[in-house]
């Protein structure tokens, strides 16, 4: 998941106006930002060595360890890391940032066609970005639960009679972790980068150690191993291709995160320090393994000597808490943006620091991704039986990314369609290599992640057609708001002192609250301001468009506020700051007039299936009440609630 990016919310390391264009850092700003990205970046990539290799050789598909084996499969990682991270997201994929920001939704907001050719080739590119993001949320349940074991796992190697306590000891670690994202990660999140690079630095010394043993190992840097392993072992071969992909899994996230370190930052990192360590680590494995084939079911942990062992557990477990956090944290981002684009209902978001924008702490997500983890946890067992699971919602998602990619080169970039053809065509022919080679593992548990991400799919695009159908209904009941106006001046209604907001969906419209408190109470107020809040397609809108204010007639007037998918609404702040002549906002002279709808699924009208009708009704009855997250005084606000039929 990654992405499941976070626009990952990891701002403890980021400044609150990092959305602004800035400087390329330089200097000693470059080396904290470089260091901060590998907490928060490579936290996922760099627990892999935990279990990747293991499982090409002592998973459910193995494959016998023997020399030739272990060469092509240490040449299938070197060029996966190379090609697939190194060219693909560093050089490539960095490039398609939303005003800085990156992940798999801004990606699609990106890619949607500036000037699109037809309906269905724009409600193309938001399903599947749609669909990328749901899959996510399966990353960010599996990350945890893998890492988690696969650092616990390790007790096995130190002490076997201690192996039937490695599950509740992964629950636990687990329960901590969720029980302390509501008190935010601002303190502990300081600690990520140095731990990381402590763990990075632990990675290249254990192999480093292997390697002087048998540094034949690294004749496997020559692809011809790659290319003979496929011939030699066919089928299996490619089977095996599903268990080289764990080794990439992190791509997403460092693509989620560049807008709160930037591309330099996240480059630096990788080459420096990051694929290095991967590398010898990976390389150590190898050469252990051809030392000592034996060693195939836990060759990570078998490099360390007997008496590095458990600090090894301790450091790979704080490893696994800082990858686990990431995806934590990216899925609270992730969820966000959706709110904002109008993917699912509003939800409730608590910030868990005054001054970094970015820690936010979701309830109802937390307490999900908690009882997900701990279920996987329980019906797989291992981290073995999780890396079927864990591969197929990387490798759907990674597609998803080079499709989108092809559209933002040739819409964005200008590019011809040859060139944009050439290059997501050699990178979609790996990822759907990958995404093949872990298809076969659907029974094995690939198929938890893709029926967790239909169904949120389903969830978020049956909100998304029911908002729309719900609109149209609510534009059917009223009446152009300049031609209401002009009826209601040459009505003599009584008047009455202060400011009424009556927000509205739809700026040229008359909002049926305004309709409604005119025909029950008889009244209004001396001066009425008609707000519609509108979310546009970019992460941050700037300060000199957050905003048009128009002066209509007789005290009424109208206010449309723009805000972007990565900002969090604060209605009572902007009317605040508006300068206008006429308006002077008085917070105790003023009603906020909302309306409720209380939806009622029917046959009468076409749009949606029953059942997602009834979704939609059971959606919007849950939805986190306008007032908080508008964050509107409570005891200043009139709701007004009426029944529509969709």
């Amino acid at each position: 998941m990654a992405e499941l990016s976070s626009q990952d919310i990891h701002s403890t390391y980021a400044d609150a106006d990092a959305h602004i264009a800035r400087e390329e850092p330089k200097g000693n700003y470059l080396f904290v930002l470089s260091l901060a990205a590998l907490g928060v970046v490579y936290g996922d990539i760099g627990t892999s060595p935990l279990y990747a290799l293991r499982e090409c050789f002592h998973g459910p598909h193995a494959i016998a360890p023997t020399a030739a084996n272990v060469l092509g499969v240490l040449s299938l990682i070197f060029w996966s890391l190379i090609i697939v991270i190194s060219i693909k997201y560093l050089v490539f994929v960095l490039r398609a940032d939303n005003q800085g920001e990156g992940g798999i939704l801004s990606l699609a907001a990106l890619a949607t066609p500036i000037k699109p050719s037809g309906r269905t080739e724009k409600i193309f590119l938001i399903a599947i970005g749609t669909f990328g993001a749901a899959l996510l949320y399966g990353d960010g349940i599996i990350t945890p639960a893998i890492s988690v074991l696969g650092a616990m796992e390790g007790i096995s190697v130190a002490t076997p009679s201690l192996t039937p306590y490695i599950v509740p000891l992964t629950i636990g670690i687990i329960i901590g972790l969720f029980l302390i994202q509501k008190r935010g990660t601002a303190g502990i999140g300081k600690i990520f980068g140095p731990v990381t690079l402590l763990w990075f630095s632990a990675l290249a010394i254990l192999g480093i150690a292997q390697i002087f043993h048998y540094p034949q190992v690294f004749s496997a840097v020559s692809p011809l191993h790659g290319i003979e392993f496929f011939v030699r072992n066919g089928w299996h071969g490619f089977i095996i291709l599903g268990s080289v992909f764990l080794v990439v899994t992190g791509g997403e996230a460092l693509y989620a995160d560049m807008g709160h370190f930037g591309k330099k930052p996240i480059r630096l990192a990788w080459f420096a320090v990051v694929l290095p360590a991967l590398l010898l680590n990976y390389f150590g494995q190898g050469a252990l393994l051809l030392e000592n084939p034996a060693m195939a079911v836990n060759p990570f942990y078998n490099l360390a000597p007997t008496w590095a062992l458990y600090p090894m557990i301790i450091l790979a477990t704080c490893a696994a808490i800082i990858a686990s956090q990431a995806l934590i944290s990216g899925a609270f981002s992730l969820t966000m943006q959706a709110v904002q684009l109008g993917l699912i209902p509003r939800l409730k978001i608590t910030h868990t620091s005054s001054k970094e924008i970015g820690q936010i702490y979701l309830p109802a997500i937390n307490w999900a991704l908690m009882f997900g983890c701990i279920v996987v946890v329980l019906g797989f067992h291992t981290s073995s039986n999780l890396a079927a699971a864990y591969g197929i919602a990387v490798t759907s998602t990674m597609v998803i990314t080079t499709i989108l990619l092809f559209v933002v080169a040739r819409q964005r970039w200008n590019w011809s369609f040859r060139s944009a053809a050439l290059m997501c065509g050699f990178f979609l022919i790996i990822d759907l290599s990958f995404f093949g080679a872990n298809v076969i593992k659907i029974l094995d548990g690939g198929w938890f992640p893709l029926t967790l991400a239909a169904v949120i799919f389903i969830m978020m695009m049956t909100w998304k057609k029911g908002r729309s159908i719900l609109t149209n209904r609510i534009q059917e009941e009223t009446e152009l708001l300049e031609d209401f106006l002009e009826k209601v001046e040459k009505q003599k209604i009584t008047r009455v002192p202060g400011t009424a907001v009556f927000m509205n969906g739809n700026a040229s419209r008359t909002p049926p609250a305004f309709m409604h408190n005119l025909e029950h109470n008889k009244v209004m107020h001396e001066k009425i301001l008609f707000l519609t809040v509108k979310t546009r397609p970019i992460p941050y809108v700037e300060t000199d468009e957050r905003f048009k204010f128009e002066i209509l007639t007789n005290g009424f007037s109208r206010l449309k506020i723009y805000y972007g998918y990565m900002e969090d609404p604060d209605i009572p702040k902007i009317l605040a700051e508006i300068e206008q002549p006429g308006f002077v906002f008085k917070p105790e002279e003023t009603t906020y007039f909302l309306g409720r709808e209380t939806i009622i699924a029917t046959e009468k009208y076409s749009g949606m299936a029953r059942w997602r009708e009834k979704l939609f009704g059971v959606m919007s009855k849950n939805a986190r009440s306008a007032t908080s997250y508008f964050r509107i005084p409570p005891d200043r606000v009139v709701e007004l609630g009426e029944q529509i039929e969709i």
